[in-house]
């Protein structure tokens, strides 16, 4: 009997012990899975030589658990004949099945502004896309990211940024793709611009990917990029305003300092804006600055866990 007793009180024990493991490890795990933005790559795969091809191996070497390509670091490969964008998807899907890693969305560049003042330029960028689209819909993606640069004058990017929009999500709704508005500069920049473009869209699959950085509305010289002139006022403020329609959160990053805070956006205040909005899917690693870039993932990475670990 007294056996039986130790037994019992050993069982319970090692109830509690793992129980208490179990609330402990769901106490540290972040609320939202890592996502690997292969911009954060750009400078390797452009000046260095690194292959576009191993996003996904390098991906899951640092622990991220989805992938989102920029389609123009693969531009060599698609613009060959021989290869297409059918021979890029066919390579793409077999190097994240190798990984067993999740395919999540294609930053789309080059094909077009959705935006455009010209009707026929429009048009067209929408034309474009629709191969991304199918893209995204063969590797299991669930959305593409467009340019909506357009013109700086609100009036008349209200009218054009909608009408691009609405043609390809349109289209992207009939693969069950989303179609996503990044701030990205210009107006697409001006949150409360974007959302009242998508709210004259009205489609459920035309949303937002809300990126920390990107903030600069007006550049010099009228630049699509460059020197930056102007910024939209508060960055907090217009994370908290695109997060309603996101279907993707890009956490942009440039500099860090001694205790690995970054220097310029405080992550633990944008990781709360989003746990409040009741977005618990992937957030994207995508690091921009001055460091090695691998060393900058992980940096940003390291953050964002723990960050996660400061919110309510």
């Amino acid at each position: 009997m007294t056996v039986m007793i130790i037994s019992c009180k050993e069982e319970i024990n090692k109830a509690e012990s793992m129980n208490t493991t179990e609330q402990k490890v769901e106490e540290i795990a972040p609320f939202f899975k890592l996502s690997l933005a292969q911009w954060s790559l750009n400078q390797e795969i452009r000046f260095n030589g690194m292959d576009p091809f191993d996003f996904a191996r390098i991906a899951d070497s640092m622990g991220f658990e989805g992938l989102e390509y920029v389609s123009q670091l693969y531009k060599p490969f698609y613009e060959n004949p021989e290869n297409g964008v059918e021979g890029l998807v066919k390579r793409l899907k077999k190097e994240s099945e190798k990984y067993n890693i999740a395919n999540l969305l294609i930053m789309v560049d080059d094909e077009g502004d959705l935006a455009d003042p010209d009707d026929a330029k429009r048009d067209l960028a929408v034309e474009n896309h629709k191969k991304w689209v199918d893209a995204a819909a063969a590797l299991g993606c669930h959305s593409i990211r467009v340019n909506t640069f357009g013109t700086n004058d609100p009036a008349e990017w209200q009218v054009t940024v909608v009408d691009g929009l609405k043609k390809l999500s349109e289209y992207a709704a009939t693969k069950n793709i989303n179609v996503l508005c990044e701030n990205h500069g210009w107006l697409s920049s001006n949150a409360e611009a974007l959302m009242e473009a998508l709210g004259k869209v009205n489609m459920e699959n035309c949303g937002t990917l809300p990126d920390f950085g990107n903030w600069c509305v007006k550049r010099k010289n009228s630049a699509i990029w460059g020197e930056c002139e102007e910024e939209y006022p508060d960055k907090y403020k217009g994370i908290a305003l695109l997060m309603p329609r996101a279907k993707a959160v890009s956490a942009k990053s440039y500099a860090f300092d001694t205790v690995g805070e970054e220097t310029t956006i405080d992550y633990t205040r944008m990781v709360q804006i989003v746990k409040d909005a009741g977005y618990t899917g992937y957030i994207g690693v995508e690091y921009e600055g001055e460091k090695p870039e691998v060393d900058g993932i992980i940096a940003t990475k390291d953050l964002l866990i723990n960050a996660s670990k400061k919110v309510n």
